[in-house]
């Protein structure tokens, strides 16, 4: 972006918004763009060892952080890991997500290419989704703040498999744009998530694949379903979209297997059309279906899971809805058109 243009943005949104709140967009867009030039001087396994420190940092520094992470480790792993090694998972889920936004996110578009992308990527077990993905009739991908999410859809459309994601704008803009300018040089295509319903149906209609992080806490109307032992507010969205075009619910993840720059795609499950159909409410089925997929991949790597996600945020308000409300018939029929939750 050229010098008149940020100086044009910062009067719109000084007039706009206020003095402070536009100076806050600018520095956060120039800090990230020194950091991003900083980091790109040096190899991308040595800026990954500081960014390891810096997340040590942040654990010692941020109480508020540290002490959500471990609330949410005792609910959910209370039962099967001492104190001492929820501290440890804890503690090694901050190193982890400070390599990831602090380096991963930034330098990933640039060095994962169509021909690089094994030298960093194992695939393991991604025939089954492959072949649904490449069937031409439309297919779901899910994965969750879990390992390297972004690598995950970096390395499917570096296959060469149409894939569009679903994202929240951030909320700086200038950041928005440099996120968005990012994953489509990363190969991916990009929907705004408010909003998406017939977008989303338009690429699946297309014989396209659409991408969601799926663990997020979806509000009072969401669907309740059990993620470790208690009840999470998960978006109905994507169980409505896959019913209404009988497509395949697809749950990846990307782990790091070693030091570095080194991750494992793996699919946990591929929920087919034909295994909702005899379900007495299908779409609480596939909601619950891919939420236990998904932890039993976090169970496995829990140190890659970002516990200072806020993912039981809301909570049933009464037996009713904690058992799952049932959908009304003419949501759960699979003429039913996808909406937001």
């Amino acid at each position: 972006m050229s010098l008149a243009a940020l100086r044009g943005r910062l009067l719109a949104w000084t007039e706009a918004d206020g003095l402070w709140l536009a100076l806050r967009r600018v520095g956060e867009y120039a800090a990230l763009r020194l950091w991003t030039t900083v980091i790109d001087c040096f190899p991308i396994d040595l800026n990954l060892r500081t960014a390891r420190l810096m997340g040590r940092i942040w654990w010692l520094a941020m109480r508020r952080h540290r002490d959500r992470a471990m609330e949410h480790l005792r609910a959910a792993l209370g039962d099967v890991h001492e104190e001492a090694e929820l501290r440890r998972i804890a503690r090694r889920s901050f190193e982890h997500f400070a390599q990831l936004y602090l380096v991963e996110m930034v330098q990933t578009p640039r060095i994962v290419s169509e021909w690089s992308w094994a030298r960093y990527c194992v695939l393991d077990g991604l025939g089954p989704a492959l072949r649904a993905m490449l069937s031409g009739r439309g297919a779901v991908l899910l994965t969750g703040h879990f390992g390297n999410y972004e690598l995950l859809g970096y390395t499917v459309s570096r296959l060469g498999l149409p894939l569009t994601a679903v994202m929240r704008p951030l909320d700086n803009p200038l950041l928005n744009e440099m996120l968005v300018e990012s994953r489509r040089a990363g190969g991916l295509s990009l929907l705004a998530k408010k909003g998406v319903t017939e977008a989303a149906q338009r690429v699946v209609d297309a014989g396209g694949s659409l991408a969601f992080i799926a663990d997020q806490d979806a509000g009072k109307k969401g669907a309740f379903v059990d993620f470790f032992g208690r009840k999470a507010s998960t978006y109905k969205s994507i169980g409505l979209l896959a019913m209404a075009k009988r497509v395949p619910v697809i749950v990846g993840y990307a782990v790091r297997v070693r030091p570095g720059f080194h991750y494992r795609l793996s699919i946990e499950r591929v929920i087919e059309p034909q295994e909702w159909d005899a379900q007495p409410d299908p779409l609480l089925w596939i909601t619950q279906e891919y939420t236990h997929a998904l932890e039993r991949a976090i169970r496995r790597h829990p140190e890659q899971y970002l516990w200072i996600h806020r993912r039981w945020k809301h909570q049933p308000r009464d037996a009713q809805e904690a058992a799952g409300r049932r959908a009304p018939e003419s949501v759960v029929r699979p003429a039913a058109s996808p909406a937001e939750a």
